[in-house]
């Protein structure tokens, strides 16, 4: 070996699973409109840094969504007094939100049921 530890490096950032990005992304709207910022903040400090969301990714994200009509955007001024885009959660954006949070749970019970140990 080259000398060099591994015991420094920080664990592998995890991989948005397809689908995974926008159910994120409508949560963290779910209480008040957000720009793309604080959105990315949301999800990094919620998931307790396991994801961390990149501008390439979190743009067409945001894209795909209010193409489906499930949130809506608007400038505005923030608080810092700049011009930012605040993108809203639709009626729509609210159910799909629903129904992929029980989707994502059932996904999250059943995978751990299979990853499982087995009994001695």
């Amino acid at each position: 070996m080259g000398g060099m530890s591994t015991v420094d490096n920080p664990p592998e950032r995890l991989e948005f699973l397809q689908g995974t990005l926008e159910v994120l992304i409508l949560r963290s709207l779910q209480m008040a409109p957000n720009h793309a910022f604080g959105i990315a903040k949301f999800i990094e400090q919620q998931s307790e840094e396991e994801f961390t969301v990149d501008n390439g990714t979190l743009y067409p994200g945001l894209q795909r969504l209010v193409q489906k009509g499930w949130i809506t955007a608007q400038w505005k001024t923030s608080p810092n007094g700049r011009k930012a885009k605040y993108y809203r959660l639709t009626p729509d954006g609210r159910k799909q939100l629903l129904a992929a949070t029980s989707r994502w749970q059932r996904f999250v019970e059943a995978m751990s049921r299979v990853l499982a140990p087995e009994p001695e």
